[in-house]
């Protein structure tokens, strides 16, 4: 039995898809957006309409990882709201991590809690069939 392990929606205009896929499958499983496995990432953004849409997939609840530092990054009272205030309020956050490698880490470290959150991983710390093994 093969099961979905990553997938991609498209560019950040089509950002839209996977929040209409969260959406769904938060109601189904009766939870938040912010509750499920899933994580986004711009490792290579190019324009300041890229941070934005990410801002509006944060505040919907998806865990997002640049590869660059946005420009907001001049302030440290935005820099923390964004980068760790915002779990407090809406469950999710950016993280900033230029290196491919570390940033698959962070976010394979996040989809991994949340499965274990919701239950999915079994004692033996193996995702039932979905496993995020490196």
């Amino acid at each position: 039995m093969a099961y979905l392990r990553s997938c991609t929606l498209g560019s950040c205009v089509d950002i839209s898809r996977i929040l209409v896929l969260s959406s769904a499958l938060a109601n189904c499983l009766g939870v938040d957006i912010s509750d499920l496995p899933a994580a986004g990432a711009a490792p290579e953004w190019m324009s300041e309409k890229a941070v934005s849409i990410g801002a509006y997939v944060v505040s919907s609840g998806v865990f997002t990882v640049l590869g660059t530092a946005p420009a907001v990054l001049g302030s440290q009272a935005v820099t923390s709201l964004l980068t760790g205030g915002l779990n407090d309020v809406i469950g999710a956050t950016f993280a900033v991590e230029p290196d491919p490698f570390k940033a698959a880490g962070l976010m394979l470290e996040h989809i991994d809690g949340k499965r274990e959150a919701l239950g999915l991983i079994t004692e033996k710390g193996k995702a039932l069939g979905l496993t995020s093994e490196r």
